[in-house]
């Protein structure tokens, strides 16, 4: 009986999810050990993030530099560096104030656009399928005028004046920090296969070379398409907004742009604003913004995406979805944008992991029928 149970699944099991269970509790229970390394990962996590998303964008750059004028590393280190601090001077001294003269023109237009919605929605009261439902009422609570939101913005500004000063303070961080980050990256970036092969036995170090170099691909792919989908998106929308004769065209352009970075919700999330603001003066310019979009998104999903990013991350749209749903819930904004990769990274060491177990069977199977015949 003993023998029996001894061998059984069940009680392997069963064990194991005891002991789990065994260790999260205590884990509760300490957590004041771990705080000093959650608060060490979380001050370094977006410093790294952002290093590591230029130097895939950057590396490949400094990898032909060297390639093609035979250079130090360091030196054309240095050239891409400078360069890229040429286009964020360039984006600072060019784009941003057009950005903030849109952003500013459109908050001088808010008492016309919110008289608008208002009329909007009376007129929506006169139909019969309203009668019972006092919509002036309803609007007179949700207080949808100038005035009123512009107090809530106050309101709002005054209680969050010190996170507003620790964003400010950790911005200042990240300006500091980033640059020298992303010079190591850059420099020492080839040296760090090597230094992870040896916590491995020998016999798997090739194949961990082989995991690593996947990774990176996966990785790399991810970012630089996505760098060149926001640019290709950004400008195309922009274009297309201009010819339409939209206000605001190169704000809601550059939103799009971003947004398109969320997969599959990312092009109506960047539409919604642009058919807001025109579809009280213009639902026949709303219905234009509906086929710019469309057009755009038609060209980077049948030519962009498949040329820039490939196969590697054919991940099916209902699992995208779910992704972005559990992402959002567990890390907000921030999950959205990193669940994608996060989940084809991990897909890739599974695959990967599943491939060596199989080669490993095969292996095994081939040796006993060697045995055999021997």
């Amino acid at each position: 009986m003993f023998e029996k149970l001894k061998n059984s699944k069940l009680l392997f099991w069963s064990v194991e999810l005891l002991v789990v269970a065994t260790l999260i509790l205590v884990s509760t229970k300490i957590g004041f050990i771990f705080q000093p390394v959650v608060t060490f990962f979380t001050t370094l996590f977006a410093p790294v993030l952002i290093a590591g998303f230029l130097y895939y964008l950057l590396n490949p750059v400094v990898n032909l530099l060297t390639k093609l004028t035979k250079m130090k590393r360091i030196l054309a280190i240095a050239i891409v560096l400078l360069l890229l601090l040429g286009i964020i001077v360039w984006t600072i001294l060019a784009v941003i104030p057009s950005l903030v003269n849109q952003l500013t023109s459109l908050a001088e237009s808010m008492p016309s656009f919110v008289k608008a919605v208002r009329n909007w929605a009376l007129d929506l009261a006169k139909n019969p399928i309203f009668n019972d439902v006092d919509i002036e009422k309803q609007i007179d609570k949700l207080n949808i005028s100038y005035g009123g939101l512009i107090q809530q913005f106050i309101n709002g500004l005054s209680t969050s004046l010190g996170s507003i000063v620790g964003g400010i303070a950790s911005t200042a961080m990240l300006v500091v920090t980033v640059p020298f980050i992303l010079f190591y990256m850059l420099k020492d970036g080839h040296r760090l296969v090597p230094n992870v092969q040896r916590f491995f036995p020998e016999n798997r170090r090739t194949q961990i070379v082989e995991l690593l170099a996947e990774m990176n691909k996966t990785l790399s792919n991810y970012i630089s398409g996505q760098a060149i989908e926001c640019i290709f998106v950004a400008t195309g929308t922009f274009i297309g907004y201009l010819l339409i004769g939209l206000d605001y065209a190169f704000l809601f352009g550059m939103l799009a742009g971003v947004t398109n970075l969320i997969p599959y919700l990312g092009p109506y999330l960047g539409l919604l604003p642009a058919v807001a603001v025109s579809i009280f003066h213009s639902p026949v310019q709303a219905l234009l913004c509906c086929v710019v979009v469309l057009v755009v998104q038609q060209i980077d999903g049948n030519i962009i995406y498949p040329n820039v990013i490939g196969k590697s991350l054919q991940i099916h749209p209902l699992t995208i979805i779910l992704i972005l749903l559990v992402a959002g819930n567990i890390a907000g904004l921030l999950g959205i944008f990193l669940g994608v990769p996060f989940y084809a990274i991990c897909r890739t060491i599974v695959i990967f992991l599943a491939r060596i177990v199989r080669d490993d069977k095969s292996k095994q199977k081939q040796s006993l029928l060697t045995d055999k015949n021997s």
